[in-house]
């Protein structure tokens, strides 16, 4: 049984640190295949100076000075509202966002969004709605139920046409 060496890299790691025993095939492939016997022998010495390093102990007044560091930073005055402005980064970008902002809202229109109503029916609405669009029609329904012989000239002088008459979104 023939093992591909990618197969066989992947269980190197745990070959050399002594995790895992040999699969079957593995021991033929390392024989035949100098690579990846090289790369074992590269774990191997890795994890030999890994056991041999020695962690550093801390000094002994470690924890003192930790303390005693914690106990300043949190005795420090809190930051003001506005400490973010000392940052330029942020303040710039702030900055843009409030002008984008701005833009914005003043290429809406009025800025609000808001419509001025429009007299229709002696009933205000506002251009667009539902209702506005309901009282237009009945009242262009009115017009032509009243044009019994007009021509289409005489018909079109008498229509108030309305002149805000904004398409639904």
């Amino acid at each position: 049984m023939s093992m591909k060496c990618t197969e066989i890299r992947e269980l190197l790691p745990d070959l050399a640190a002594g995790l895992a025993s040999a699969p079957p095939g593995i021991n033929d492939h390392l024989r035949s295949c100098t690579e990846c016997a090289g790369t074992l022998q590269e774990f191997r010495k890795t994890m030999a100076l890994l056991d041999e390093w020695q962690a550093p102990e801390p000094s002994p007044y470690f924890d003192t000075r930790l303390h005693a560091r914690l106990r300043e930073e949190s005795a420090k005055a809190p930051r003001s509202w506005f400490a973010w402005m000392q940052r330029p980064a942020i303040a710039v970008s702030m900055a843009v966002l409030l002008v984008a902002g701005t833009t914005l809202y003043l290429r809406r229109g009025d800025g609000g969004g808001h419509v001025k109503p429009v007299q229709v029916a002696n009933v205000n609405a506002v251009p667009g709605t539902a209702v506005s669009d309901l009282q237009v029609l009945d009242k262009n329904n009115d017009l032509f139920a009243d044009a019994d012989s007009d021509s289409a000239s005489d018909l079109l002088d008498d229509m108030q046409v309305q002149q805000d008459v904004t398409a639904n979104p």
